[in-house]
């Protein structure tokens, strides 16, 4: 689609809104971008209607990931890839970023220069993003932003991702109601964040922390793992021989993180995990996420869904169609549970809202549903 037909569509796209997507609350090249052929849609991007070029010419769309630091990053870019695909009438320009903020940045403004009819950002850290955004702007080219969320600038036409604050207090709210259950009086918390200054990092930790502070557990430390398995590893190396003996509860802020603190504790000698000393705490719910819960080594996991492929979909054909977009859409997401002690947890949610949500317990099936 031509640009001067896109500026008129995004200036009425600022007056109407429609929904789009799920309304829930709750290695490339980091430089020279790729052209990927993309795979088969998925079924709900393939339901989504028309190919979104209606003029019958090829959309193209630039993507700049975060990287692939994780099981969850990995289902993200499958998911975009299958629904941004040419089999939808889209040529997708790919990057992966490698966790290198300035390589993003970059590959926005290449994109710019190629004259891209869209851009996709996962966005590395929250800030920094005026600029190049603006610049974005006035070529007339929309930016959908996935996951993370961007906190300097408003000049994207939609964002698709998890309400992570939310995330962070139903983990609390479930460690309150799970000692309670168990009888446990002293809370004594080693945590490992993910990549500081993302957004997922900030919500997850401000989440949790509301429970910190008004139940008085005790934090022992917290460091940054950078949501990758190493990461979670060499942090936990470290906590085991700090803090031998005078710890019970882990939480890291993904899976993959999980992963590594479980592999240090276990050289370790530290018991966790379900009849373990350690209650373990986990945010993603992928795939080897939910059979570690399976397994009892992982006693709750909090999901953040990666499927955003399709509503991405969704948005580029509602604006080819001279429609609007809602300016946020939250994935829907379930917490799960090891052990069968609990129904539910209720708390007062990011929007000041009282809520009670189901915790499901994990069974085979659920691994295998999982992403």
């Amino acid at each position: 689609m031509k640009k001067k037909v896109l500026a008129t569509i995004m200036a009425a796209a600022m007056s109407l809104t429609m929904l789009v997507g799920c309304g829930s609350e709750g290695g490339g090249d980091a430089t020279a971008p790729e052209t990927d052929a993309g795979g088969e849609a998925t079924a709900e991007a393939g339901d989504a209607g028309e190919a979104p070029a209606a003029d019958g010419d090829v959309i193209t769309v630039g993507f700049a990931q975060v990287g692939h630091e994780s099981d969850w990053r990995t289902a993200s870019t499958t998911s975009v890839k299958a629904a941004l695909s040419n089999e939808n009438g889209i040529d997708l320009q790919f990057v992966d970023c490698d966790n290198d903020s300035a390589a993003q940045l970059e590959a926005v403004r290449n994109f710019i220069e190629q004259d891209v009819d869209y851009i996709v950002i996962d966005p590395i850290v929250s800030t920094g993003w005026d600029t190049v955004l603006t610049e974005a702007d006035d070529a007339g080219i929309p930016v959908i932003v996935i996951d993370r969320t961007i906190d300097d600038s408003d000049k994207y036409v939609s964002w698709v991702g998890s309400e992570f604050t939310n995330e962070g207090l139903a983990a609390g709210a479930w460690l309150k109601a799970y000692a309670e259950a168990k009888g446990i009086k002293e809370l004594n918390i080693l945590e490992i964040t993910g990549t500081t200054g993302s957004s997922a990092e900030i919500g997850r930790t401000k989440g949790f922390h509301q429970y910190i502070d008004s139940e008085g557990w005790n934090l022992l430390d917290s460091q940054t793992g950078d949501f990758t398995q190493e990461g979670g590893q060499t942090v936990m190396e470290s906590y085991c021989k700090s803090y031998a003996g005078k710890f019970n509860v882990v939480i890291c802020q993904n899976d993959n993180e999980a992963f590594g603190a479980i592999d240090a504790m276990k050289a370790a000698g530290v018991s966790y995990g379900v009849d373990g000393d350690v209650i373990v705490i986990s945010f993603d719910a992928c795939t080897a996420g939910l059979q570690k819960v399976l397994d009892k080594e992982i006693n709750a996991d909090f999901q953040c869904n990666p499927l955003q492929g399709p509503d991405c979909l969704k948005i580029i054909q509602a604006l080819q169609g001279g429609q609007t977009v809602e300016k946020q859409t939250f994935m829907e997401e379930p917490w799960f549970v090891s052990e069968d002690i609990l129904k539910d947890i209720s708390y007062k949610n990011n929007s000041g809202k009282d809520v009670t949500e189901p915790l499901i317990v994990v069974d085979a099936a659920k691994v295998d549903e999982a992403y």
